[in-house]
Protein backbone atom coordinates (compact mmCIF):
# COMPACT_ATOMS: atom_id res chain seq x y z
CA UNK A 1 0.00 0.00 0.00
CA UNK A 2 1.51 3.18 -1.21
CA UNK A 3 2.44 5.55 1.74
CA UNK A 4 -0.43 8.47 1.46
CA UNK A 5 1.10 10.62 4.40
CA UNK A 6 4.20 12.11 1.72
CA UNK A 7 1.87 12.74 -1.02
CA UNK A 8 1.72 16.50 -1.95
CA UNK A 9 -1.09 17.99 -3.18
CA UNK A 10 -0.54 21.65 -4.79
CA UNK A 11 -2.97 24.35 -4.76
CA UNK A 12 -2.15 26.78 -6.19
CA UNK A 13 -3.50 28.98 -8.63
CA UNK A 14 -3.27 31.92 -9.75
CA UNK A 15 -5.26 34.36 -11.18
CA UNK A 16 -4.49 35.27 -14.75
CA UNK A 17 -4.27 39.25 -16.01
CA UNK A 18 -7.75 38.62 -18.38
CA UNK A 19 -9.57 37.86 -15.29
CA UNK A 20 -9.02 41.60 -14.19
CA UNK A 21 -9.09 43.02 -17.64
CA UNK A 22 -12.80 41.36 -17.98
CA UNK A 23 -14.04 43.25 -15.36
CA UNK A 24 -12.10 46.39 -14.97
CA UNK A 25 -14.96 48.38 -15.91
CA UNK A 26 -16.56 47.74 -12.63
CA UNK A 27 -13.72 48.62 -10.05
CA UNK A 28 -13.53 52.25 -8.76
CA UNK A 29 -10.56 53.82 -10.50
CA UNK A 30 -10.82 56.51 -7.23
CA UNK A 31 -10.37 53.52 -4.40
CA UNK A 32 -7.36 52.08 -3.09
CA UNK A 33 -7.21 47.98 -3.87
CA UNK A 34 -6.22 45.92 -1.27
CA UNK A 35 -5.41 42.54 -3.43
CA UNK A 36 -5.33 40.94 -0.09
CA UNK A 37 -4.31 37.29 -1.10
CA UNK A 38 -0.77 37.44 -2.22
CA UNK A 39 -0.27 34.26 -4.16
CA UNK A 40 2.92 34.52 -6.35
CA UNK A 41 2.46 38.13 -6.53
CA UNK A 42 1.69 38.81 -10.09
CA UNK A 43 -2.14 39.28 -9.15
CA UNK A 44 -1.50 42.72 -8.12
CA UNK A 45 0.73 44.00 -10.70
CA UNK A 46 -2.21 43.08 -13.09
CA UNK A 47 -4.30 45.33 -11.10
CA UNK A 48 -1.53 47.69 -11.15
CA UNK A 49 -1.03 47.61 -14.80
CA UNK A 50 -4.58 48.18 -15.31
CA UNK A 51 -3.79 51.44 -14.06
CA UNK A 52 -5.41 50.86 -10.18
CA UNK A 53 -3.77 51.88 -6.80
CA UNK A 54 -2.67 48.41 -5.52
CA UNK A 55 -1.76 47.36 -2.16
CA UNK A 56 -0.20 43.88 -2.78
CA UNK A 57 1.94 42.67 -0.12
CA UNK A 58 2.88 39.33 1.70
CA UNK A 59 0.56 40.36 4.81
CA UNK A 60 -1.69 38.18 6.87
CA UNK A 61 -5.45 38.92 5.76
CA UNK A 62 -6.64 38.03 9.66
CA UNK A 63 -4.38 40.39 11.25
CA UNK A 64 -5.14 43.24 8.48
CA UNK A 65 -7.24 45.50 6.79
CA UNK A 66 -5.59 47.98 4.55
CA UNK A 67 -6.93 49.93 1.54
CA UNK A 68 -10.71 50.96 0.52
CA UNK A 69 -11.47 47.91 -1.29
CA UNK A 70 -10.82 44.05 -1.76
CA UNK A 71 -10.16 42.83 -4.99
CA UNK A 72 -8.77 39.24 -4.70
CA UNK A 73 -8.93 35.58 -5.61
CA UNK A 74 -8.83 33.66 -2.46
CA UNK A 75 -7.86 30.39 -1.76
CA UNK A 76 -10.95 28.11 -2.49
CA UNK A 77 -10.42 25.79 0.51
CA UNK A 78 -10.25 28.56 3.10
CA UNK A 79 -13.63 30.23 2.23
CA UNK A 80 -15.44 29.11 4.94
CA UNK A 81 -13.20 30.99 7.49
CA UNK A 82 -12.60 33.72 4.93
CA UNK A 83 -16.05 34.86 4.37
CA UNK A 84 -16.69 35.98 8.27
CA UNK A 85 -13.36 37.66 8.46
CA UNK A 86 -15.02 39.96 5.26
CA UNK A 87 -18.24 40.41 6.79
CA UNK A 88 -16.68 41.38 9.78
CA UNK A 89 -14.21 43.87 8.01
CA UNK A 90 -17.02 45.56 6.45
CA UNK A 91 -15.50 46.86 3.22
CA UNK A 92 -16.33 45.99 -0.71
CA UNK A 93 -14.97 43.14 -2.30
CA UNK A 94 -14.88 41.74 -5.85
CA UNK A 95 -13.83 38.03 -5.07
CA UNK A 96 -13.14 34.80 -7.66
CA UNK A 97 -14.66 32.30 -6.21
CA UNK A 98 -16.22 28.51 -7.62
CA UNK A 99 -19.97 28.76 -8.07
CA UNK A 100 -20.41 26.15 -5.70
CA UNK A 101 -19.80 28.58 -2.84
CA UNK A 102 -23.19 30.17 -3.64
CA UNK A 103 -24.63 26.73 -1.97
CA UNK A 104 -22.17 26.73 1.24
CA UNK A 105 -24.04 27.05 4.74
CA UNK A 106 -21.55 29.36 5.67
CA UNK A 107 -22.23 31.63 2.84
CA UNK A 108 -25.60 32.06 4.20
CA UNK A 109 -24.78 32.66 7.97
CA UNK A 110 -22.42 34.85 6.90
CA UNK A 111 -24.08 37.21 4.58
CA UNK A 112 -28.31 38.41 4.08
CA UNK A 113 -30.19 38.51 1.05
CA UNK A 114 -29.76 40.84 -1.46
CA UNK A 115 -25.74 41.74 0.00
CA UNK A 116 -23.65 39.50 -2.42
CA UNK A 117 -24.21 40.47 -6.09
CA UNK A 118 -22.51 37.64 -8.65
CA UNK A 119 -20.71 38.92 -11.90
CA UNK A 120 -20.66 36.05 -14.59
CA UNK A 121 -17.94 36.01 -16.89
CA UNK A 122 -18.51 34.96 -20.33
CA UNK A 123 -15.81 31.79 -20.30
CA UNK A 124 -14.27 29.92 -17.75
CA UNK A 125 -11.17 31.57 -16.12
CA UNK A 126 -8.12 29.75 -16.72
CA UNK A 127 -5.85 30.20 -14.13
CA UNK A 128 -2.10 29.72 -13.83
CA UNK A 129 -0.90 26.34 -12.02
CA UNK A 130 2.30 26.74 -9.77
CA UNK A 131 4.03 23.95 -8.29
CA UNK A 132 6.38 24.82 -5.21
CA UNK A 133 5.71 28.39 -6.31
CA UNK A 134 7.06 28.21 -9.50
CA UNK A 135 5.12 28.58 -12.95
CA UNK A 136 4.69 24.91 -15.13
CA UNK A 137 6.06 25.74 -18.58
CA UNK A 138 3.43 24.58 -21.07
CA UNK A 139 0.54 24.12 -18.57
CA UNK A 140 -2.43 25.89 -19.61
CA UNK A 141 -5.55 25.27 -16.53
CA UNK A 142 -8.77 24.27 -18.05
CA UNK A 143 -10.83 24.08 -14.51
CA UNK A 144 -13.22 21.79 -14.36
CA UNK A 145 -15.49 23.84 -12.90
CA UNK A 146 -16.98 27.80 -13.33
CA UNK A 147 -15.86 30.78 -11.27
CA UNK A 148 -17.92 33.76 -10.84
CA UNK A 149 -17.02 37.21 -9.41
CA UNK A 150 -18.62 37.64 -5.97
CA UNK A 151 -19.26 41.18 -5.00
CA UNK A 152 -20.41 42.53 -1.74
CA UNK A 153 -21.10 46.54 -0.97
CA UNK A 154 -20.54 47.24 -5.22
CA UNK A 155 -23.71 48.67 -6.05
CA UNK A 156 -23.96 47.05 -9.31
CA UNK A 157 -26.75 47.98 -11.29
CA UNK A 158 -28.04 44.70 -11.17
CA UNK A 159 -27.87 41.52 -8.66
CA UNK A 160 -26.75 39.35 -11.87
CA UNK A 161 -24.38 41.06 -13.97
CA UNK A 162 -23.71 38.97 -17.27
CA UNK A 163 -20.37 39.82 -19.22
Amino acid sequence: MADLSKLVIHNDYMTPKSAWENIKHLIPKDKVIWESFYGDGQSGNYLKELGFNVIHEPIDFFNNNVGDIIISNPPFDATKKIMPRLKEINKPFILIMPVSKLCCRYMRDTFSPGEIQIIIPKQRIHFEKLIDGKPIKGFKSCSPFDCFYFTYKMNLENDLVWL
